[in-house]
């Protein structure tokens, strides 16, 4: 006769079953959703740039006008990536660390490039900064106009990482260095930081990848002015409207290419960051 005991011995074995029974269920539904909304569709553009290599893709890659604009898309890429890391995790600090008047507002309000459609950000940018601007700058058609509207769309992503490591920090450890005599610099520098590398990394990636396709901000602001502020997402609408979608596909699989890279590229460091760290 089964026994309480025996119910509780066998109910981990339940459970496994049950685990097992709906393993291959979750994982087709998972695989069946990435492939159509995924995998299909970069696989159908890989397979449209190299039906078009022999027939002028190439050749679309490869032309000055294209190169210019590859080279300001991954440089103001760079660029506003760099700043993010720095005023993105400044951010996350004084929301985590800070206490002050509205700060639920602020919280909510970094938040807001991800919800607010593209092109109506790029629409109010250039309210803000065009030729009407009430406070006076214009500088649309300008680089420095790419690079506001890719600060703004770009800013949540390294905010949104670093935030819960900091809220997970131990605040001991932070005590005992004080106690030691580690003052604000060497304390972040060598105990705040070391933590908040892999996170930092991962969101730096996040905006990187972000910034090199974004379309809806820039379009508006940018002038799309040729070997100066043409961007490649841009340039790419513009071969399409053309009726090139051969070339269009070409150059927008180069921006692929470079996102998987930036991708692969920061998990392989912040794994080996978090092998050396332990």
């Amino acid at each position: 006769m089964a026994t309480v005991s025996d119910a509780v011995q066998l109910e981990p074995l339940h459970r496994l079953r049950r685990s097992v029974r709906q393993a291959p269920v979750g994982f087709g539904l998972t695989s069946l959703y990435l492939s159509l909304v995924v995998l299909i569709p970069l696989a159908a553009l890989i397979g449209q740039a190299a039906g078009t290599w022999d027939q002028g893709g190439w050749l679309a890659i490869s032309n000055p006008q294209t190169l210019a604009a590859l080279e300001l898309t991954v440089g103001t890429s760079v660029l506003v990536t760099l700043v993010n890391m720095v005023v993105g995790t400044a951010t996350a600090w004084v929301l985590v660390r800070d206490t002050f008047a509205g700060r639920s507002i602020l919280d909510a309000a970094i938040d807001l490039p991800l919800a607010l459609p593209t092109i109506v950000a790029g629409l109010t940018l250039l309210a803000l900064y065009g030729p009407n601007s009430p406070l006076g700058v214009n500088v649309a058609y300008t680089r420095l106009a790419i690079v506001l509207a890719l600060l703004f769309v770009t800013f949540p992503f390294v905010v949104r990482t670093v935030q819960p490591v900091l809220i997970a920090l131990d605040p001991e450890v932070e005590a005992a260095a004080r106690t030691m005599g580690a003052g604000g610099w060497t304390l972040f520098r060598h105990i705040i930081l070391p933590q908040l590398w892999p996170a930092l990394l991962s969101g730096a990636a996040l905006a990187f990848a972000r910034a090199l396709g974004e379309y809806g901000a820039v379009v508006l602001l940018s002038g799309n002015i040729p070997f100066s502020t043409q961007l490649a997402s841009v340039y790419i609408f513009g071969e399409v409207e053309q009726g090139s979608t051969g070339s269009a596909a070409a150059i927008s699989l180069v921006l692929l290419v470079l996102t998987v890279v930036a991708l692969v590229g920061v998990d392989v460091l912040r794994r080996r960051w978090n092998s050396y760290a332990d």
